[in-house]
């Protein structure tokens, strides 16, 4: 699956990206606000995450500049343990700030509702407030919770604020927006 936006292009990620994605996310500033991600990053995890195969119904996509390929980071739903989904992403450290991770979300939200996912949960480590403002931008509401959750980049656990979407009602909201 292929999604154009702006300036951006998602697109499946293929073997052949593991030097992007290493390039990319191989900072430790990136993989200490990820769950999943080791740190040290080494070129075989690299390797390992662009060969492993895709549930559909969960797509996970690299993000790259539509104008030259650049690879900005990874975005994707994820199932979780509890059986709901999950919204997650990295952004490439030189591409900060720019609304990269926005204009990408807003992209794999839209695929998420075509997908039938009714909602979507995020979370963001508290010391990454940036990442806050990305998941309001996109719609998502602070559920009042704070857990700890495993960062594997961390080796530890660490405190993460709660968020969640519920993708009909925004649906709803855009299109009474749009009649107005």
């Amino acid at each position: 699956m292929f999604h154009r936006s702006d300036r951006l292009l998602l697109r499946p990620i293929w073997p052949e990206d593991w030097q992007g994605v290493f390039a990319g996310i191989a900072d430790e500033g990136v993989v200490r606000n990820l769950a999943s991600a080791p740190w040290p990053y080494s070129e075989e995890d690299a390797r390992q995450f662009t060969q492993s195969s895709g549930d559909p119904f969960y797509p996970r996509f690299l993000i790259t500049r539509a104008r030259d390929a650049a690879v900005i980071g990874c975005i994707g739903i994820d199932a979780m343990e509890s059986g709901e989904v999950e919204l997650g992403y990295w952004i490439a450290r030189p591409f900060w700030g720019q609304g990269f991770a926005t204009e990408a979300g807003r992209a794999v939200l839209d695929i998420a509702r075509m997908l039938g996912h009714l909602r979507l949960n995020a979370s963001h480590f508290l010391d990454n407030p940036a990442s806050g403002k990305v998941l309001s931008k996109l719609g998502f509401k602070a559920t009042g919770r704070t857990v700890q959750r495993h960062s594997c980049g961390r080796g530890a656990k660490a405190p993460v604020a709660e968020f969640t979407l519920d993708l009909e009602q925004q649906a709803e909201l855009s299109d009474v927006k749009k009649a107005a």
